[in-house]
């Protein structure tokens, strides 16, 4: 049975999806939810051989920024390692939302103890943050991988990504998205508009609750007309990556060779993304947790919600026969079971899909042995380019290789 329960309708502008989920005891079966508070509240390595565990707290995260070269780990693990992390959504925590998610979400009829304790001790802290200025991630790491060089690749396999509460929030904030001027529809911010006085800004929120339907789980989004729309979950963070290398205080909003804000939603369970490593030890960090986001992203945010996320990390040399190109490379590349997938990165987005372009035939040149002329029409006759998103400064393309394609082998005749 679907377990759910009224909603009392927000006040402000902000939009309701659904009913608020009824949380109950843990029990054996699957449709249960379990609010996954922090394991710890300090890193360290699991029992019984289940690798390293990283909480959110003040001092394992930075709020709206990425570790640079003078970033000091969190914790240090050799390669080859799995890495939980605990990451914390920054939606409902944000100056424009209040800084206080027990009374941010108390709106849509969530309890005090449903949500996260590490996200009321963040909101509650004096980690600096400037709204404005800063992005708005809460960034948990950093995690150093022992013997990782400036010049190699740092392998990234996303093992498990599990939300940590069954509700999330999708943004439509003034100056952003894909429409800036256009959404969100009304007069926009007002004189005064601060964290004690949230409503000022005239954001819109949309609270989608998580519902398990026949055996699956879905976003629940709800329009003003009381009609449902049902979104199947992919979790994924829409941030990861490696350090910076400057000694400036790098924005958390966009995307770079470092990954970082890459938004690609194709990096769920079962992927892996490739990273140039910048500084010696990598410096690995994970934020921005989403449930599901559509290609684009152009409200600003996903459905963002908070995740308990599981990776290996592995070190790869030159030469080693597990890189998808000659290292050094020069952007992320990400693979799944079905895709491979070369990243393109740039403010303008048809340089984007230009970096795109050519990182997809250097892929079907160097590691598929295709000639550099075939790769092209290749390219045009059958990868399909994705627009990840517009909405981060730097916008993203990715092509969609069909490794299908090549289960023949590439026999020649």
């Amino acid at each position: 049975m679907e377990k759910v329960v009224g909603l009392r309708i927000a006040r402000r502008a902000v939009l309701v999806c659904a009913a608020a989920w009824m949380f109950a005891a843990p029990v054996s079966h699957a449709g249960d939810f379990k609010i996954l508070q922090p394991l710890g509240d300090k890193p360290m390595r699991l029992k019984q051989g289940a690798g390293y565990y990283v909480p959110s707290t003040v001092e394992t995260v930075r709020w709206g920024s990425l570790p640079n070269a003078e970033a000091k780990p969190v914790l240090a693990v050799p390669s080859g390692s799995v890495v939980t992390f605990d990451s914390v959504s920054h939606e409902g925590i944000l100056e424009d939302q209040g800084k206080d998610p027990v009374k941010y979400f108390s709106q849509f009829g969530i309890q005090p103890e449903q949500v996260l304790k590490d996200a009321q001790a963040i909101a509650a802290s004096s980690l600096d943050h400037d709204f404005v200025k800063d992005g708005p991630h809460i960034v948990t790491g950093p995690v150093e991988i022992q013997g990782a060089k400036a010049g190699d690749v740092l392998k990234v396999e996303m093992i498990a990504l599990k939300p940590r509460v069954p509700y999330g929030v999708i943004s439509n904030r003034h100056g952003k998205g894909a429409l800036p001027g256009e959404f969100p529809e009304n007069k926009g911010p007002e004189a005064g508009a601060d964290a004690a006085h949230p409503e000022l800004y005239r954001n819109v929120f949309t609270f989608c609750p998580i519902k398990e339907i026949g055996g699956k789980w879905y976003g629940i989004l709800k329009d003003k007309n009381g009609r449902e729309t049902r979104i199947p979950l992919r979790p994924f963070h829409g941030t990861m990556g490696v350090a910076v290398n400057t000694k400036e205080k790098p924005n958390s909003i966009p995307p770079g060779e470092y990954a970082g804000n890459l938004d690609i939603n194709d990096l769920t369970v079962g992927a892996t993304l490739y990273i140039p490593v910048q500084v010696d030890g990598a410096m690995f960090y994970a934020a921005d947790p989403h449930f599901v986001q559509g290609d684009g992203e152009v409200a600003l945010t996903a459905l963002e919600g908070s995740l308990r996320s599981t990776f290996r990390l592995t070190v790869l040399k030159a030469g080693d026969p597990a890189l998808p190109m000659k290292a050094p490379m020069k952007n992320p590349f990400a693979e799944t079971p079905q895709y491979w997938i070369p990243i393109g990165l740039n403010a303008d987005l048809n340089e984007a899909m230009k970096d795109a372009t050519r990182q997809t035939i250097q892929f079907l040149n160097e590691k598929l042995g295709m000639d550099r002329a075939s790769a092209m029409a290749y390219a045009s006759a059958a990868v399909d380019f994705q627009v990840t998103q517009v909405v981060d400064r730097v916008k993203g393309v990715n092509g969609m290789i069909r490794k299908s394609d090549f289960a023949a082998g590439g026999k020649k005749k």
